[in-house]
């Protein structure tokens, strides 16, 4: 039997392996109980196991058996991201989450169970496979870097040397019509960076702001300054995006407080406006805060660059797309979305490439339903054999050319 329809076969358990995820989503890097029942899908089959040292990460290497022509054994990494988000779950499934305040609202259940559901169809194929396969099983993607955690303990390597390709699967509640894959060679989605501002003033009576200094009104002069400095100083064909998402300040309405602060998240599709950004912001803000009178510490962070994909690799998992589901179910993104990922840590160092997978409910409107990270970001259970058959097929079909190869 196939591939596909060896998954199809699977298609209850790697729902019900989603559902028990779903129930009960983690957050950060520290995600034992998720670690747990990971640990419990791959009990049984012949992986060589690696726990992480600093997050609860999961390694699994499966040895190939079948003889290889390269001048070393090929390796081919697999990777699912496992945490959720501190988001109230609200959209009324049956296995709703039973975390109050937490949701797996960007589809990382999915992504785990998909991949177990592969490390069983690898398993059954590992006496034809002239190669290694590396299962990277990863917390802390929200926000935490569990990427980078990850490599700093040698998941790349995990094999014995250097994997020779990586890929990574994510799904969408939006977007794409349902079942649909998606690629994009090149750069496929935006840096992500953020921004921690806090402006200092003198506390004072509202009804005497000149006998004070008054903050707030001079972070507020800065969020709007900073959406104009974008479009006066940033060329509109490589666009940044920048969303002010936190705004404090006070405690009553009469009251001029000390301080405000805001916060911000950055998106950039260029190492050139990147950096420019990390320069211009500082000298904007420190420009109007001293025009006030006021002091101001900024903190720009930098996060997770570009996930840029291999033309290559890319070209690869598109003809395994097709000749598995046709090409229908196929889409190139014509430009890159500006959300964000630390898996472009990975392909920053071996060469991979990221598909996206839309898991819009049947039905549905994919134009306007909600989308990733919303409390009502619902997921179909539907995509998940094939997701699971599309991770399995490429580590085969990647291993077998590499393998082949002199």
């Amino acid at each position: 039997m196939s591939i596909a329809s060896d998954a199809k076969e699977m298609q209850g358990e790697i729902a019900r392996f989603r559902h028990e995820l779903h129930q009960e989503p983690e957050i950060g890097l520290d995600l034992p109980r998720t670690q747990e029942k990971v640990l419990k899908a791959l009990d049984g089959l012949p992986y060589e196991i690696t726990l992480g040292e600093s997050t609860t990460s999961v390694t699994a290497v499966l040895r190939g058996g079948a003889p290889h022509a390269s001048a070393r054994k090929p390796a081919v990494l697999l990777r699912a991201d496992m945490d959720g988000l501190p988001v109230q779950e609200r959209t009324g499934v049956e296995f709703s989450s039973k975390i109050d305040g937490a949701m797996h609202a960007c589809g990382h259940d999915l992504h785990t169970s998909m991949l177990a559901g592969a490390a069983t169809l690898l398993a059954e194929r590992r006496h034809q496979l002239a190669g290694d396969v590396v299962l990277m099983f990863q917390p802390g993607e929200e926000g935490f870097d569990g990427a980078g955690h990850m490599i700093r303990e040698g998941v790349l390597d995990a094999a014995g040397g250097r994997v020779d390709a990586a890929y990574g699967m994510h799904v969408f509640s939006s977007l794409e019509p349902y079942g649909q894959f998606c690629t994009k060679p090149g750069v496929m989605m935006s840096a992500s960076d953020g921004l921690f501002v806090t402006v200092l003033g003198a506390g004072g009576h509202g009804s005497a702001p000149h006998a004070a200094k008054d903050p707030v009104t001079a972070a507020a002069e800065m969020v709007t300054a900073l959406q104009v400095m974008i479009t006066r100083q940033f060329n509109m064909f490589d666009p940044v995006v920048l969303t002010v998402g936190v705004l404090q300040a006070g405690t009553k309405r009469n009251v001029i407080p000390e301080s405000a602060r805001f916060e911000a998240t950055i998106r950039t599709f260029s190492e050139a406006s990147r950096d420019r950004m990390m320069s211009a912001i500082p000298q904007l803000l420190k420009g109007i805060a001293s025009a006030h009178g006021l002091e101001v510490d900024v903190d720009y962070r930098g996060e997770y660059p570009m996930t840029v994909t291999d033309e290559d690799e890319t070209h690869t998992a598109e003809n395994v797309i097709s000749d598995m589901f046709g090409d229908s179910r196929l889409s190139r993104w014509a430009t890159p979305i500006s959300g964000s990922e630390d898996f472009s840590r990975v392909l920053a160092e071996v060469p991979g490439t990221f598909i996206g997978l839309s898991a819009v409910p049947k039905g549905v409107d994919h134009t306007t339903s909600p989308f990733n990270h919303s409390p009502y970001a619902t997921f179909d259970d539907g995509v998940l054999s094939d997701g699971a058959a599309l991770y399995a097929e490429l580590a085969v079909s990647r291993i077998a050319t590499l393998a082949a190869s002199n």
